[in-house]
């Protein structure tokens, strides 16, 4: 087995993955160990550019494949610290975790959840309410 790096792979399927990468020989055959690979988009946002990562297998909760190198178009050894950063900030991060049930996940005010469609409803009549005794 060779040294782990971080590497950008894209692969014959077009797909362009990011993940710590340790090269193997297997009876002559090349082959590469991917941990934790994930994808990564660039969005442009009106705030600027966002960086939209997702793991590579969602379904799988296997932390390592394997590649044959006759499935991989190029790739490029990347030692970019804010790439690396988000790679580890990503499989690190406990929101990420697959320890919820499919369905049953937690909404918190990072997704946009501030409140019930009851206290919603309240607090905007209310502000429509102090509107209309302005306008008087």
């Amino acid at each position: 087995m060779g040294d782990e790096f971080y590497a950008i792979i894209k692969l014959v399927s077009g797909e362009e993955i990011l993940s710590l990468v340790c090269p193997d020989e297997n009876n002559g055959d090349s082959l590469l160990i991917l941990q934790n690979p994930i994808t990564m988009k660039m969005l442009e946002t009106p705030h600027g550019i966002r960086i939209k990562v997702k793991s590579w297998m969602e379904l799988s909760d296997d932390d390592f494949f394997i590649i044959r190198q006759d499935k991989i178009i190029t790739m490029t050894e990347t030692k970019d610290k804010r790439i690396i950063e988000i790679y580890n900030s990503y499989i690190e991060d406990e929101e990420y975790s697959t320890e919820e049930p499919i369905g049953k996940i937690k909404l918190s005010k990072k997704m946009g959840y501030l409140s019930t469609v009851e206290e919603a409803r309240k607090t905007l009549e209310n502000i429509f309410n102090l509107e209309d005794t302005k306008e008087s």
